[in-house]
């Protein structure tokens, strides 16, 4: 254990805002003598008796001022290790939310030998001493940083150890296979017949079953991108389509200027909506038309390129109205594979037959922006075009990119290790790609991981988790 990880740390655990309740944690050796210089109960305390998992009422007081000051009065609770968040011992003080009172709290935990706690630190610690592992350090970050309930869920799965279960099982796969390879060639003549997995056609089947575990685990966990981290999603038409009203629909309040005038937006304007479980980062845009005012031409320019690197496109169209040389054009320009037709102002009428659009564009929807007819029917449209629908946030799912680089990695290795296989190559050749996939798959839980990628995870985190 390093010299910092023998420290005892202290930090404020709770947001930095007012509030009812506010939290002071501190961990390490001497969490316990150092919560013993700074709290007061009204009885006397024998603090080597206090079992984990206790609660106690007193008073948070500065002995080193004149009159031991009282600060607050406060809830202690004791967490001894190892059964507590960190595995070290863990003292939680409960105060009132105030942030000169925490911070005050605070101080006299660091005059009374605790120092203040880097970013992550408290749950780095928990990765150290194994009571969690990478994977599922990550997901406590996910869990805070959650802005829908289906992305909650699939951080509390992975906290759970819905992951570190599937890649268990993948890993303790190769794992036989690696052993059975290195028997056969410490004692290539003896007759495997305790080592029947060795025949070819188990080999191969062994790498294709692990191979089709981690792939199936990939594709899900990109299907489930969207309900994890949103999509950027850019609603784009000809001026005075309805994309503003649009807009302030499914953000719920007016976020854009909706006038009967046409070309009233100018500018992109974006904002973080949800729509059913899909968390979307919408971005209206100006009208898509052919400009001779230079601010308007800025604001078209900016349209095409939020457009461009949008993954969603809500494309609207005027039902009411004949479709125009600027719908056509939008029409061509715009990918299908990537663009759902809203058919705006659907309740004023229908005036173009939408049969060849529906040849076109796999999602065609008669819609009303200003009703929120076919709302139900957008949302139903966009996790189709998504992949979205069959996923479940309580199954295994990667994550993070780093989970996913470490995913790849495992799958590069067994593409070589059953390439080998096939071609005939030595046994022990097979052996070098198996191994390099298992560390592929520690290194995505964290076993093997190298300090600068537990640094790297951990510099996300906030003071005080």
């Amino acid at each position: 254990m390093s010299e910092q990880m023998c420290d005892t740390i202290a930090a404020i655990a709770t947001p930095n805002a007012p509030g009812g309740i506010g939290i002071l944690r501190i961990s390490g050796e001497s969490a316990i003598i150092i919560a013993e210089r700074m709290f007061f109960q009204k009885e006397t305390i024998n603090w080597s008796r206090w079992n984990g998992y206790s609660m106690h009422y007193g008073v948070i007081a500065d002995k080193l001022s004149a009159g031991n000051e009282r600060i607050d009065e406060a809830i202690c609770l004791v967490f001894r290790s190892p059964k507590s968040y960190t595995g070290e011992d863990v003292v939680e003080f409960s105060c009132h939310g105030g942030q000169l009172i925490l911070r005050r709290v605070l101080r006299l935990a660091l005059a009374a030998g605790a120092r203040l706690a880097a970013p992550g630190e408290f749950t780095r610690r928990a990765f150290l001493n194994g009571r969690i592992n990478l994977a599922e350090a990550e997901a406590v970050m996910r869990l805070i940083q959650a802005q829908t309930e289906d992305a909650a869920r699939a951080a509390t799965a992975t906290l759970g150890g819905t992951l570190s279960r599937a890649i268990d099982e993948v890993r303790t796969l190769l794992i036989r296979q690696a052993a059975q390879i290195s028997a056969w060639m410490d004692y290539p003549e003896d007759e495997p017949t305790d080592l029947l997995e060795l025949r070819p056609k188990q080999i191969s089947a062994n790498l294709a079953a692990a191979h089709q575990k981690l792939h199936d685990l990939m594709q899900k966990s990109d299907a489930a991108v969207p309900l994890l981290d949103g999509v950027e999603t850019v609603l784009i038409g000809k001026p005075n389509v309805g994309k503003s009203t649009l807009m302030n629909l499914l953000a719920g309040f007016e976020r854009s200027i909706v006038t009967e005038f046409a070309g009233t937006t100018r500018d992109t304007v974006t904002e973080a909506v949800h729509l059913g479980s899909l968390p979307l980062r919408l971005t209206d845009t100006a009208g898509i038309h052919a400009a001779q005012n230079p601010i308007e031409r800025l604001g078209v320019e900016r349209s095409h390129a939020a457009a461009a690197s949008a993954a969603l496109l809500l494309l609207l169209l005027d039902a009411s109205q004949p479709l125009t040389e600027e719908d056509e054009t939008l029409l061509t320009t715009c990918n299908p594979a990537r663009t759902i037709l809203l058919c705006n102002k659907a309740d004023l009428g229908q005036a173009f037959d939408l049969a060849p659009l529906r040849t076109r564009f796999t999602h065609v929807i008669p819609f009303s922006a200003a009703t929120g007819l076919g709302l139900e029917a957008l949302t139903q449209a966009i996790e189709a075009l998504l992949g979205t629908g069959d996923v479940s946030p309580w199954e295994a799912l990667l994550s993070t990119e780093r989970q996913r680089g470490c995913a790849a990695d495992a799958l590069t290795a067994l593409d070589a290790a059953i390439q080998a296989h096939a071609e005939g190559f030595p046994l022990d050749a097979v052996a070098v790609c198996i191994e390099d996939a298992i560390q592929a798959l520690y290194a995505l839980t964290g076993e093997r991981a190298t300090e600068a990628i537990v640094d790297e995870v951990f510099a996300t985190f906030c003071v005080g988790k």
